[in-house]
């Protein structure tokens, strides 16, 4: 037994513990060996490779760990997703179907237009010529609302064209360059629009409040016909923005006993600060089809006053000349006594409308 318990002695002290440095020497030790590698990798950038080769190896162990996670993620997704799809698809159905009665009563509503336009010899609507275009960044003067679009004069972009979205109207191209242009944002105090009412078709001009994205309808009485979420929409007076564009939606509406007018708040429609693509709208004057064919046959202009200057003439040459009536023209009868060179100068006779009464012949005549 005492050769057993010698022999478990000796095993309870293993040489690597019972010699060597404590381990307080050994924390020492390696903590300023860590350092001098990280400082030394910092300056020398040495072990970049190495925590490549070694990213490489523990990359498979990372996508292992994280199977579980993504495994749980992607079917919630799924679920979800398919869920949402569902539901927008029912919803984007009704609304194609809605939409489609809206767009069969646009297009009778559009023939029946162009008939009475014919009917009636009026000028045809403004033609309307869009471009899509990109925003490029925002203007540097932050006291302005101006964006820069990657469209300009060598595109047959002009000042003055109206900038649109899918929702509204945003803005006016108020400067062109060669390859871009400075768009001008309706909320910013320089610019107005006129607008209308889509209500009761009342018209106003629009301000940009500057401060915020919002516009001011100023100059309106306190008892206007303007209600809490009214539509605007461009009213197509000014010849710049097409008829019928929204611009924006009344919020709110202030009015005070000191002031006879309203202050009335809208918030545009369109997306100001959403978008990044934007449609460029400008509108073109068409060319009258009477000065254009004047302009393009100006030999037949030319026959046509000939012949209406020879069918003057002809017609005033061949309209007869009404003789005045003999009893309205005073005749004078001289006696024979009182002319005694009668028989020697016969008298040539006048014709009756040419001949005027003698105030000398006429007392002459009496006696």
């Amino acid at each position: 037994m005492a050769g057993y318990h010698q022999n478990l002695d000796q095993q309870q002290a293993p040489a690597f513990f019972a010699r060597g440095p404590s381990p307080l020497a050994r924390l020492a030790f390696f903590s300023a060996l860590s350092l001098a590698l990280m400082a030394t990798d910092s300056r020398l950038q040495y072990l970049g490779s190495v925590r490549e080769h070694l990213m490489v190896v523990l990359q498979p162990l990372q996508l292992i760990a994280n199977a579980p996670s993504m495994l749980y993620d992607s079917t919630n997704e799924y679920f979800s997703t398919h869920h949402r799809l569902l539901n927008e698809n029912q919803f984007l159905r009704k609304q194609a179907l809605i939409q489609a009665i809206s767009l069969q009563k646009m297009k009778a509503l559009t023939l029946e237009n162009t008939n009475l336009r014919q009917l009636l010899a009026a000028n045809q609507s403004l033609e309307e010529f869009s471009q899509l275009g990109e925003i490029l960044h925002v203007g540097r003067d932050p006291f302005t609302k101006k964006i820069i679009v990657n469209r300009g004069s060598n595109q047959q972009v002009v000042d003055g064209a109206a900038v649109v979205d899918a929702k509204g109207v945003i803005g006016q191209v108020t400067r062109t360059y060669p390859a871009s242009s400075e768009v001008t944002l309706i909320t910013d105090k320089s610019l107005t629009i006129p607008i209308q009412i889509e209500r009761n078709g009342l018209r106003a001009i629009a301000f940009g409040h500057g401060r915020d994205n919002t516009l001011d309808l100023p100059f309106l009485p306190a008892n206007v016909d303007i209600k809490p979420g009214d539509k605007l929409i461009t009213s197509g007076i000014d010849g710049v923005y097409p008829k019928g564009l929204a611009v924006a939606t009344v919020t709110d509406i202030q009015t005070s006993a000191d002031s006879p007018f309203a202050r009335i708040v809208c918030i545009p429609t369109g997306g100001i600060e959403n978008h990044k693509q934007v449609l460029i709208v400008s509108i073109s004057q068409p060319d009258n089809p009477a000065n254009t064919n004047a302009a393009a046959n100006p030999a037949s202009n030319t026959d046509t006053v000939a012949k209406t200057t020879a069918t003057t003439k002809l017609e005033s040459a061949q309209a007869p000349v009404n003789p005045a009536p003999a009893s309205k023209v005073p005749t004078v009868q001289t006696p024979a006594t009182t002319d005694t060179n009668q028989n020697k100068k016969p008298v040539n006779p006048t014709p009756a409308a040419a001949t005027e009464p003698s105030t000398t012949n006429k007392p002459h005549a009496q006696d």
